[in-house]
C-alpha cells in the first residue's frame, strides 16, 4: 500500500491491528510483534503504527510494559505485577517456611469442611500424581491436590495467601529442583503415602491428624530441598578447589 497521509496510514494500521487482535495469530502469551515488524508487515510508517497502538491502548485492547513489549488484552493490575516481583525475589527455602505455617492450618480446616465429593476428588488427584510419568505432570497434579485442600478449607483469605505462595510453581527452576529432590531422596513412595495420609485424615474429619500429616509431608520436601542445596554447594566447592589446584 502506498504511504499516503499520516492520518490515512494510521486508520489503515488501526483497522489491520484490530483484525490481528481478532485472529488466532497472536502469540500464546499475547505479545504482539514490534512496531518495526508491524510497520514492515502492514506497509505503513512506524509513526502510524504507534498512533494506532495508542488508540487500542486507550480502548483497553492492548497494554504495554517498559522493556517487555506490547500485549493483547487488558493490563494486569499492579497487584499481579507486585506478586511477580515478590516471587522473583524469594527463594525455595523461604517458600517452604511459609508453606509449613499455612498449609497445615488449611488441612485442619479442610478436615472440618470438606464434603465427601471433595475427598473423592483428592483421592483421584493422589492417584494421578502417582501415575504421572514426567516431572511436569507430577508438579501439575501435586499443585492441584494442594490447592483442592486449600479450597476445601473454605476461607477465601487463606486461599488468596495460598495462591500467592503457589505462584512459585510457575517458575521452571522450581520444577527442576523439585524433581531433583524426588530423584535424589527416593521420596516418591514416601510422598504417595503422605498424600494418602493427608486425605485419609480429612475424610475422617480429624483436624489434628490432617494438620500433622500435612506438616510431615512438607517437612519431607523441605529436607529434600535442603539436601539438594547442600549437595550442589559441596560440588561447587570441590570444583573451585580443583580449579585452584590446577592453577
Amino acid at each position: 500500500m502506498p504511504m499516503d497521509s499520516a492520518q490515512g496510514n494510521s486508520n489503515y494500521a488501526l483497522e489491520k491491528l484490530r483484525e490481528l487482535l481478532r485472529s488466532d495469530d497472536v502469540a500464546a502469551d499475547g505479545k504482539l510483534p514490534t512496531e518495526r515488524a508491524l510497520s514492515e508487515t502492514l506497509g505503513v510508517s512506524r509513526r502510524a503504527i504507534r498512533r494506532a497502538l495508542e488508540v487500542l491502548e486507550t480502548e483497553g485492547r492492548i497494554w504495554r510494559r517498559q522493556g517487555a513489549g506490547t500485549f493483547a488484552g487488558t493490563k494486569p493490575d499492579d497487584w499481579s505485577e507486585r506478586l511477580d516481583a515478590i516471587v522473583a525475589g524469594t527463594d525455595f527455602m523461604e517458600i517452604m517456611e511459609v508453606r509449613l505455617r499455612v498449609e497445615p492450618q488449611l488441612a485442619q480446616l479442610a478436615a472440618l469442611r470438606a464434603k465427601p465429593s471433595d475427598t473423592e476428588r483428592m483421592y483421584d488427584l493422589v492417584e494421578k500424581i502417582a501415575r504421572s510419568t514426567d516431572a511436569d505432570g507430577r508438579e501439575l497434579w501435586d499443585g492441584a491436590l494442594h490447592r483442592t485442600v486449600a479450597q476445601c478449607a473454605g476461607n477465601h483469605f487463606f486461599l488468596a495467601i495460598f495462591d500467592v505462595i503457589n505462584r512459585v510453581r510457575q517458575d521452571e527452576a522450581w520444577q527442576i529442583i523439585r524433581e531433583r529432590a524426588r530423584n535424589a531422596g527416593g521420596t516418591r513412595p514416601v510422598t504417595h503415602s503422605q498424600h494418602l495420609a493427608i486425605v485419609d485424615a480429612i475424610a475422617a474429619r480429624d483436624p489434628a491428624r490432617a494438620g500433622e500429616a500435612m506438616r510431615q509431608h512438607l517437612l519431607t520436601l523441605q529436607e529434600s530441598l535442603i539436601r539438594i542445596t547442600l549437595d550442589r554447594s559441596e560440588i561447587q566447592t570441590e570444583e573451585e578447589t580443583g580449579q585452584r589446584m590446577i592453577l
